[in-house]
């Protein structure tokens, strides 16, 4: 183990990324549940936050480029901005879903299992990603940059299928908003 997972710091980041990765699943859920019936339908979001989602994936896609081109204040600048709009999307998302109602899928047939096949995966996913994505980032801003470099092998194409499946269930679902 590296001097800063055995120092009070690591410690920190760890409570932290697991308190984090608890709460935010725990509040997305809660506030799901919550309408809020005063501020109006907010349906002008979703085409917001699935661009936000692809640019997100496009920033991941350039992240990559960089750092394999030892680019690296250009990979850590992207990589930075890919989290935070990771997190202006969940603001949004949340927002969207207290003040509008659920929209259902409409599509029929086969196309329908593959919609709720890539909304359930992304969904889980998204899940699993936040202290995927803490660690990776956790593990670069400590620079143990041999196992940052080992989960981001993993976290990157999880993020980037989240990222790009936010979009296609946008376009999926998108016939069927009620404005």
């Amino acid at each position: 183990m590296s001097k800063i997972e055995n120092s009070g710091q690591g410690l920190k980041y760890k409570t932290l990324i697991i308190i984090v990765s608890i709460v935010i699943p725990v509040v997305v859920l809660i506030l799901f549940n919550i309408r809020i019936t005063s501020l109006p339908q907010l349906t002008f979001l979703p085409p917001i936050y699935a661009s936000i989602n692809g640019l997100t994936a496009i920033l991941l896609i350039s992240a990559l480029y960089s750092v394999k081109n030892k680019k690296i204040k250009q990979h850590e600048l992207l990589m930075k901005v890919s989290i935070s709009l990771s997190l202006v999307f969940l603001v949004m998302y949340i927002l969207y879903h207290m003040t509008t109602d659920a929209t259902q899928y409409g599509g029929e047939g086969f196309i329908r299992y593959v919609y709720f096949f890539i909304l359930i995966t992304h969904i889980t996913l998204s899940i699993f990603i936040v202290p995927m994505v803490l660690i990776t980032y956790v593990r670069a801003i400590s620079k143990m940059f041999d196992k940052h470099k080992r989960i981001a092998r993993i976290t990157f194409p999880i993020w980037l299928y989240i990222a790009i499946t936010g979009v296609v269930v946008y376009l999926m679902i998108s016939p069927y908003y009620i404005h």
